[in-house]
């Protein structure tokens, strides 16, 4: 190879190997202190496509999974103040079965009364607060108690992404309508209570104090409660009775006995429900586990790997520097043959 001034090959050389050898030292350190093997499309555009992709599916399960752990809170609140209003209810049907007994004396029945009337309220009141997220879940809002509820628990816009709490879960527990005030309830062909071979209509129930009353059986009261039809089974023409001479204490046990059907049949849903919202965030976090180690497969750097590949590319580098030295002082050596 000729001896030259003008250009040094081995400088080249050895420059273009210090270059190198200093970016895959760069490269190195990026690496270790990032902790991704992928920072840029420049490293593996591929790879950055499949990682993105991932990193999105990952997200959107996150939310996914939040969504159902926040269903089941609105699940639970729900099913608390169920067993508030059961306990109320049981209640109000032993003190009804005590004043069937017979063995209480007016004043006795008007405190039974008073706690009757008391936990009604108390059932209105508990369903009136019931609430979540700004929704007031049992007090019969238009919307809940017709479609129910969608948790979107998957991380698709199809139905296989979403659970439905039923809309029976979301009816008004007020009294009024656990108790059907106004309307025809009970054990009849017709849907009214039978007492003494006829058939009543609860029409004339129309507030808690006048259920109260009929629970406690006071029959001094009766004027309080105006008189109702009975109708006659035989075809004949309907007759009037005060609802205290119609109805009594044993009378209002099947009402009771409805309203804690009622809510016994929607806790039971409820739980069902539970159980299929926990196993869709169950699913969903089986799910994040399996992609995670997907995406760190794809995108996480070995650090082992990458530090031995640091140290070699550290050698090259300082043995480059040391050679272009050498290589820089090659020309010199032309002075000597002049």
């Amino acid at each position: 190879m000729a001896l030259t001034i003008n250009t040094n090959m081995g400088a080249l050389q050895a420059q273009h190997a210090l270059a190198s050898s200093t970016n895959s030292l760069n490269k190195s350190i990026e690496r270790m202190t990032t902790g991704f093997k992928i920072n840029s499309a420049a490293d593996d555009a591929a790879g950055l496509a499949v990682a993105t992709k991932m990193e999105t599916k990952l997200n959107s399960i996150s939310v996914a999974e939040s969504n159902a752990q926040l269903g089941s809170s609105l699940i639970s609140t729900i099913e608390g103040n169920y067993g508030v209003i059961q306990d109320h209810l049981q209640r109000i049907r032993d003190l009804t079965e005590q004043a069937a007994n017979g063995t209480y004396a007016s004043d006795s029945l008007r405190a039974i009364q008073s706690e009757i009337s008391q936990r009604l309220d108390e059932i209105d009141r508990v369903t009136a607060n019931t609430e979540y997220n700004g929704m007031y879940l049992i007090a019969g809002d238009r919307d809940l108690s017709t479609n129910g509820l969608d948790l979107q628990v998957g991380i698709t816009s199809s139905q296989n992404s979403v659970i439905n709490l039923d809309a029976d879960l979301f009816r008004s527990c007020k009294a009024s309508s656990l108790l059907n005030f106004g309307d025809a309830v009970g054990t009849g062909a017709n849907g009214v209570i039978n007492t003494d071979g006829k058939e009543v209509t609860m029409g004339d129930i129309d507030t808690k104090d006048k259920f109260a009353k009929l629970c406690a059986g006071l029959a001094t009261e009766a004027d309080a409660y105006g008189e109702v039809d009975v109708p006659d089974l035989n075809g004949g023409a309907d007759t009037q009775k005060t609802l205290a001479g119609t109805f009594g204490a044993n009378q209002m046990l099947a009402v009771i006995d409805y309203a804690l059907a009622d809510i016994s049949d929607r806790t039971t849903l409820l739980g069902a429900t539970q159980n299929r919202v926990d196993s869709a965030a169950e699913a969903l976090q089986v799910q994040s586990d399996n992609l995670t180690s997907s995406l760190s497969t794809v995108r996480d750097a070995d650090i082992a790997a990458e530090s031995s590949s640091f140290v070699s590319a550290q050698i090259l580098q300082q043995a480059s520097a040391s050679l272009l030295t050498t290589a820089n002082q090659t020309p010199s050596i032309a002075l000597n043959l002049i």
